[in-house]
Order: C-alpha cells, then sequence, then structure tokens
C-alpha cells in the first residue's frame, strides 16, 4: 500500500505536465486559426422585398368642431335629463328651464287669437249678411222715394201740389239715396278686402304672430341637443340660475373622427395628402384601425418646430374617445421588390458616403452603397449590394476592410 501512494506522488508532475502540454498546443492551435481564419462574425443578408418608410408618432382623437351649448334667456335650472359621456339625439332635452311665466303668456295670446278670429267670424257671419239686408232695404226705399217724386213732380206741374210738398219729396228721395249709399259702402267694408274685414284679418295675423312668439319663448325654456353627438362637458345642475353667453355643455358632434398629431418639421418633405396611416390606442394596442392623412398646416409652430396634421378615421372604432391618446403608423413611401438591408449593417447611413463591408473570400471588403427608403430596421439599397450578398453588422467594430473573417450561423434575433 506504501508503494502503491509513493509511485502515484512521483508520476503526478508528469500528469501536470502533460495537461499543460495540451492546454498550450489547443492555445496555440486556436491562435493560429484566429490568425488564418480570422474571427467568427455573425452576418446580415441582403435580400429582395418590400419595403415601407413610414413616420411613427402619437397624437389625439377630437372632432373637427366642438358644439358650446347654452340658454339663450335668464332663468333657473328646473331639470338636466341628460349626463356627461352621454350620446344624444339632435332635438333631445338636455336642460329644462323654469317655463311657468312662458306658459301663462303663450294662453293670453291663444285668449287674444280666438278672440280675433272670432270677430273675423262674426263679420263674415254676421255683419256683412246684415248688412247685405240692409242694402237691400235701402235700394227699396230709393226707389219707393223716386217714384214718389217723379208723382210729385207731375202733380205740382198741373197744379195739384204745393211746392213745398214737391220739396219734401226731393229731400224725402236724398235721404234714402243716401242711406242706400251708406248701406252699400257698409257691405262692401264687411267683404273680404273691406275696410273692416282687413282690419278683423290684421287682428287676427297680429295675435297669431303674437302666438307664435310665445310658443317660441316656450320652446326656449328646453334646451335641445342640434346635432347627434356625445356630451363631453357639462357645468350646469337643477337649481343653477342661467343667463345667455354663459356655456353650460359641450357637445362632440358625431360624424368624421380625425386624430391630431404634432409632427417634427424635419418630416414635412415626406408628407402627403391622402398617405394611409394605422393607428392604435395604448388600451387597445392589439387592435389597429385605418386612417388617411386629411390634413397639413401651412404653418410651423416656430417655438416647438412642428407642424400640425390631421388624419381622417372614416370608420372610427366603437372604444375611441374624445381627446383619446393614440399612436399613428404614417406610411410615407413603399417600394416593392426592392434590394433591402438591416439598418445595422450600413456604416455612416447618415452621412454623405453611406458604405457596407461585404464577406467576399473569407475577407470583409468595403463597397460604398447608395441609399433610398429608410423604414424602421431595414433600409433600401439602390447601388452597391446584391441580393444574396453576405454583410457584417456595425457591432463588429473592431473587424477592418481586408481582415480575414469566419461566417458564424446567421443571426435570427437581428434586424433583417
Amino acid at each position: 500500500m506504501s508503494l502503491n501512494s509513493t509511485s502515484f506522488q512521483q508520476g503526478v508532475p508528469w500528469v501536470k505536465w502533460l495537461l499543460g502540454a495540451i492546454l498550450a498546443v489547443t492555445l496555440a492551435v486556436l491562435a493560429t486559426q484566429r490568425f488564418y481564419l480570422g474571427p467568427q462574425v455573425s452576418i446580415r443578408q441582403a435580400t429582395r422585398g418590400d419595403l415601407v418608410q413610414s413616420i411613427v408618432a402619437s397624437g389625439r382623437i377630437m372632432t373637427p368642431r366642438r358644439v358650446s351649448i347654452g340658454s339663450t334667456g335668464t332663468d333657473r335650472v328646473v331639470a338636466v335629463p341628460v349626463a356627461e359621456g352621454q350620446r344624444v339625439r339632435r332635438g333631445q332635452v338636455l336642460i329644462e328651464l323654469d317655463s311657468r311665466d312662458e306658459k301663462a303668456a303663450l294662453a293670453q295670446a291663444r285668449a287674444a287669437l280666438d278672440q280675433a278670429e272670432a270677430r273675423l267670424r262674426q263679420i263674415r257671419e254676421l255683419a256683412l249678411p246684415a248688412a247685405e239686408q240692409s242694402l237691400q232695404q235701402a235700394l227699396a226705399n230709393a226707389t219707393q222715394a223716386r217714384l214718389q217724386h217723379e208723382r210729385t213732380q207731375m202733380l205740382r206741374a198741373k197744379g195739384f201740389v204745393g211746392e213745398s210738398q214737391l220739396d219734401d219729396s226731393r229731400r224725402n228721395l236724398d235721404v234714402t239715396q243716401s242711406q242706400a249709399r251708406s248701406a252699400r259702402l257698409q257691405v262692401e267694408s264687411s267683404r273680404i278686402g273691406g275696410s273692416d274685414h282687413a282690419l278683423a284679418l290684421t287682428a287676427a295675423e297680429q295675435a297669431r304672430a303674437n302666438l307664435r312668439a310665445n310658443e317660441a319663448k316656450l320652446e326656449q325654456t328646453l334646451v335641445r341637443a342640434p346635432v347627434d353627438g356625445v356630451l363631453i362637458g357639462r357645468s350646469v345642475e337643477p337649481g343653477n340660475v342661467v343667463a345667455p353667453g354663459k356655456e353650460l355643455m359641450v357637445l362632440a358632434p358625431e360624424g368624421e373622427t380625425q386624430i391630431v398629431v404634432q409632427l417634427d418639421e424635419r418630416h414635412l418633405s415626406r408628407l402627403a395628402l391622402g398617405q394611409p396611416a394605422l393607428g392604435s390606442a395604448d388600451a387597445f394596442a392589439g387592435r389597429r384601425f385605418p386612417a388617411t392623412l386629411a390634413y397639413i398646416n401651412p404653418g410651423v409652430d416656430a417655438m416647438r418646430g412642428t407642424v400640425e396634421v390631421k388624419l381622417r378615421v372614416v370608420d372610427p372604432p366603437d372604444y375611441l374617445r374624445q381627446d383619446m391618446t393614440v399612436s399613428v403608423d404614417i406610411e410615407t413611401a413603399r417600394r416593392r421588390a426592392t434590394v433591402v438591408v438591416a439598418a445595422d449593417a450600413v456604416r455612416d447611413a447618415g452621412g454623405a458616403s453611406p458604405w457596407v463591408l461585404v464577406v467576399k473570400d473569407h475577407r470583409a471588403v468595403r463597397q460604398a452603397v447608395k441609399l433610398g427608403l429608410r423604414g424602421d430596421t431595414r433600409i433600401e439599397v439602390l447601388e452597391g449590394a446584391a441580393p444574396g450578398e453576405l454583410l457584417i453588422p456595425a457591432m463588429h467594430g473592431a473587424i477592418e476592410p481586408g481582415d480575414r473573417v469566419r461566417i458564424a450561423a446567421p443571426d435570427a434575433s437581428g434586424p433583417q
């Protein structure tokens, strides 16, 4: 037992020497491999495909206009039958004001109209027939007086009667003719177009207009919704005394929904009316909805360096709310079947002379490129790269043009 332990202890230095030699040889092989074959790098491959250039920003939902609702008179609020956030229809009562005085005035106006119309009926049904009968009687009396006067003239010519009797018959004729003319005037005055009828008709029209005015005053005690929409503001409660000019409610009319966005002015050259976009709300991130760029403000906010744009939402989803914050992705350009590379494979992409490192014959080769559209993670290459070429991303900053490299498997997690 003792002999074996001694032998093992004597053999330990040889084992250590052997392991050290193996390790040294391995490191030497690796160093030689790295020197002759180059470092291992991940790669990005140029491909052909579609590329969309877009601008991502956040904005707010709003309607093109808001309606301020108030009262046209001074009165006490009796009831407010709607709540803030409620959807209302055109003509729906929003506020009820005290209407006792208006109802009393309306009752008086109705009574005055009834009286004026009764006077008109009286002229048509009583005064006119009575005047026509009086005219017939006056005409008969005048005819009788004329005949009597003619007989008296004959008798006077023969000397049977005196001059005084002739004067009496002439005077009686004049009186009856005057009465006939008066009766005729009374008939004409009572007929349609006559003075009495016109006065009665004017009185009835005036009473009718006064009735309409009082009906309008009574209607003004009910504040109604002018259009369909949603109440987004309310500052009135039952018991309040309201006055003209004071805003009591704010209504967001139904109809076109818009997204208002403030964009950095550097994007102006890429914007055009009619560009499509997709919007999403933070609370409903998985539900995107289409929109269209409908307005670009001709002026720029000098303080913030932004330009206001508006996007029309033709078919807004039901979860959108007034003033809700939403994100929009505005498509400013699209290329189909073009050469695209990962954005991290392009060096000096924002400079005047962008370039890429292409792997050729296990060496890094610098190639100048001409860039086109720029997406979120990919860039269009117009010149300088072909589909299928392998590019070294910028994260390998130590690789210089001309260095030998070894290709690793493509990085599936990197930008493609």
